[in-house]
Formats: C-alpha cells, structure tokens, sequence
C-alpha cells in the first residue's frame, strides 16, 4: 500500500512544474518577440536620418553647434574662421555678407557637393545665389521667398526681374561670379574649346575663386632668348580677371594659375617678370591684368589655348598669327 501510495504522489507535481515551464518558455518567447521590435524600430528611425540632410532649418535653434540656418538657402550651414575648418564639401571659408560678420562654408561645385567624382550621387547642387550645398529642386515649391526653380538645373533661381544692367567691365556692380557684358550682368561664357573638353579637373572649378572676364591677343614673335630653339616663337596674351581676395603684389607670389593645353594638360601659366606683365589695381587689390607667355613651333599661326583660376571659371581662347 505505501509502495502504492507513493507513485501516486508525483502527478500533481509534476503538472505543475509544466505549467511554470511552459509559462517561462512563453516569456522567454515574448521577450524575444520585444527585443527584436526595438531594434527594428531603431533601425527604422535611422533609414529616416539621411533625409535630415542637407538641413533645413528655418532658425539657428535647428542647426548644430557650430552652425547657423542661412538666411536665404534655409539649410544648416557650417560656421569658420578658416578653410580647414570646413569640409571636403564645401572647401571656401567667406564672409556670409549682408550686415552679418560671420564667415560660413562655401561650396564652389555640383560635383564636390555630392562628394567628389567618385561619388554617384546628383542630388545636391551648389547654389548659384547662395554658394552652399542644397538639395536640387524640382519645383518653385521647394525654392524659398520669391524664387522659383530651374528645373534643368535644379538650381532656386531669383524671380524673374531681368538681368541686372551694369556699367564697365569686370564685377561691375553684378554679383560675384559674374561679368559685366555689353551694360548687363552675366554669367561668363561656357568653355567650348577642346582645352576644355578633354580638361579632367573639371572639380577645380567653381564660381569663388578669381574669375577671368577678359582675354586678348597681344602679339607673337620670334624670341629664342625666352623660348627654346624647337619652339622658338612667343606669343602674348593678356588676361583680365577679379577677385574677392587681393591678388599678391607679385606675379613670383601668384598661384593656382594654370594654363590648359588642347590634350587638357595643365601647367603654372607663364608669366615674365618684366615691368607691365603683371599689373593690379583696384582699392582691395581686386584686379589684375596678366601677359602670359606662350612658345610654340616657328611654323605656327594658330593657338588654342584654356586658362583658369582654382575656383574659378575656365576661359577658352583662339589665337591667329602669323
């Protein structure tokens, strides 16, 4: 009987003991279940950040730190004292203008916006009125105040007011990157030349940097005392360009000057150092006028030559000789 007893005891137990572990492995189930949509939802709430950038921003509470919410762009932009404080992005450390004192990033191109020529992406531009990365637009929506969209360019352009009228040459009164032509403002002509077509440092460019606003031919000659024997003549032409920065007193001190062959090579542009080869004027130093030098073979009558400023924008002219 005790025997009996005995091995009827354990069923209530044991019942127990399953319904605790099914119960355990139920929690152990639903917490799983728990963690696993944490760290999908976590997941999901960092696919959202890339849309954040560039940022837009409507004040400075919005941007970073060492950020301020451009007045016009309406993105975030990097305050500096220098371009080494600034990004691969946006490589030109200038004043914001206006009234305000503060120097910001500035971007020079579409390429170096969307992270350099290694980079697939197209979606930002270098604004042609702000100089700072932007998402490229797609309608008048998107563009800020009175601005509407070139939707070939996705650039935010100003209203349609006309080209602005100018006097002179050079900057004039127009806006820094463009020319004064023909009594109105406008933006330099676009390189054609074979110079340019085969040229590979098209980043270089941009719209910062000194901008060229004229070229001439001044002569060529048969000069073996400046040029070698197999390229004996030299020919003269004459550059105008502006800048933002002074130019140096100099043409010794003059760099990023650079003339493009018709293979697209490029080479520090020559420039004697002889009196009235290398004239600057202007109250900030702001204009230069620069003879650069050229041999080429005795037989030669035409020359085809691109000159250029880092961050500025590519010139093509054609020479004719005899």
């Amino acid at each position: 009987m005790v025997v009996g007893a005995c091995s009827q005891w354990p069923e209530a137990p044991r019942a127990a003991f399953q319904t605790r572990g099914n119960l355990n492995m139920q929690l152990r189930k639903m917490m799983l279940v728990l963690t696993a949509l944490g760290a999908m939802s976590g997941l999901m709430a960092g696919c959202g950040d890339d849309s954040t950038s560039p940022g837009a921003c409507t004040s400075n509470d919005e941007c970073g730190e060492s950020e301020i919410c451009h007045p016009t762009a309406q993105v975030c932009v990097q305050t500096c004292n220098s371009g080494s404080d600034c990004p691969s992005t946006a490589k030109t450390c200038a004043p914001l203008g206006g009234t305000s004192t503060t120097s910001i990033c500035q971007c020079s191109t579409d390429v170096l916006c969307n992270g350099g020529t290694d980079s697939e992406s197209t979606g930002l531009v270098c604004s042609n009125l702000d100089n700072v990365c932007v998402t490229a637009c797609t309608s008048d929506t998107e563009c800020t105040g009175d601005r509407t969209c070139n939707v070939s360019t996705g650039q935010c352009e100003e209203g349609d007011t006309g080209p602005a009228s100018c006097t002179g040459e050079g900057l004039s009164t127009c806006a820094y990157g463009q020319i004064c032509s023909s009594g109105t403002c406008s933006a330099p002509p676009a390189p054609t030349c074979q110079n340019y077509k085969d040229f590979p440092n098209k980043a270089d460019l941009g719209t910062t940097g000194p901008i060229i606003y004229k070229v001439g031919f001044v002569n060529a000659t048969t000069d073996t005392a400046f040029c070698p024997a197999n390229l004996p003549k030299r020919l003269r032409i004459r550059i105008n360009a502006y800048s933002n920065t002074p130019f140096p007193d100099t043409s010794t001190e003059l760099s990023r000057f650079f003339y493009v062959q018709t293979d697209g090579g490029r080479l520090n542009a020559s420039i004697s150092r002889s009196e009235g080869n290398y004239i600057v004027t202007g109250a900030n130093r702001s204009n230069a006028e620069i003879i650069v030098n050229l041999c080429v073979a005795a037989t030669s009558t035409t020359n085809s030559a691109g000159f250029y400023f880092s961050d500025g924008n590519f010139v093509c002219h054609q020479s004719n000789y005899q």
